[in-house]
């Protein structure tokens, strides 16, 4: 079975998918910092869909965790696909950028930009050994528009943008896809934006835009959800 490794995994778009993987019979390695939240989502896991599920509770802007990582998806046979979906806000609520702490630019980046290319940096001899290697970074509409008060989100986003850009071309053998999966109703949005109490889509809406990209293995670069789900309507 091929094995994903999912950052980020306990809850929201994370575990949802998690949970389109699983039912497609993926093995898996999840990491959150919350390791209940995140033992009970694998453990569902694997229960409903028969999958190993391995939970790697800590924080992958440390480096004995992000080893631990690749070494638990090791074990189950390598890396088919590593997902980047730990975030951190930089400020929770947000703030505009004259307020903006800069510990929490200096997370924010650490988490969502170094972090992450860390981890593909650790990842990257078992997922050039895969037969379909691919590496998905999650993106947001705030690195590419100008939105108030999201400006050190979007900043930390930009920069994982092209990270991607630049990884998808000097891998040629690999698919790298950020994909924006636009507007869903997750804890990292209410914790940016608590007093928006408007609806907004669950996350499990947007899976199937994240496996139509593993089915059709389109060219790497940077994809809209949204986009994705509207062309196979």
């Amino acid at each position: 079975m091929p094995v994903a490794i999912i950052t980020g995994a306990s809850k929201g778009l994370g575990r949802a998918l998690a949970e389109g993987l699983a039912a497609r019979g993926w093995d898996l390695v999840l990491d959150a910092r919350t390791p209940e939240a995140l033992q009970e989502t694998a453990s569902g896991l694997g229960e409903r869909h028969g999958t190993r599920v391995t939970a790697v509770p800590g924080d992958v802007t440390d480096a004995g965790h992000r080893a631990e990582l690749v070494a638990a998806a090791w074990k189950l046979g390598g890396v088919d696909l590593l997902v980047s979906n730990a975030s951190a806000l930089g400020a929770e609520p947000l703030v505009r950028l004259d307020e903006l702490p800069l510990e929490g630019l200096r997370r924010a980046l650490e988490v969502n930009v170094v972090a992450a290319l860390a981890l593909v940096q650790e990842a990257l001899p078992l997922l050039r050994a895969a037969r379909t290697g691919a590496v998905i970074t999650v993106s947001s509409d705030a690195a590419s528009e100008a939105y108030e008060t999201w400006g050190g989100y979007g900043a930390s986003k930009a920069a994982l943008d092209h990270l991607a850009a630049v990884l998808g071309e000097e891998e040629p053998g690999l698919r790298v896809w950020a994909v924006d999966p636009g507007d869903m109703a997750t804890d990292l949005y209410a914790a940016a934006v608590p007093d928006d109490d408007d609806p907004r889509p669950a996350p499990a809406s947007v899976v199937p835009a994240f496996l139509r990209l593993l089915d059709e293995r389109p060219a790497s670069g940077r994809y809209a959800a949204p986009a994705l789900l509207e062309e196979r309507r």
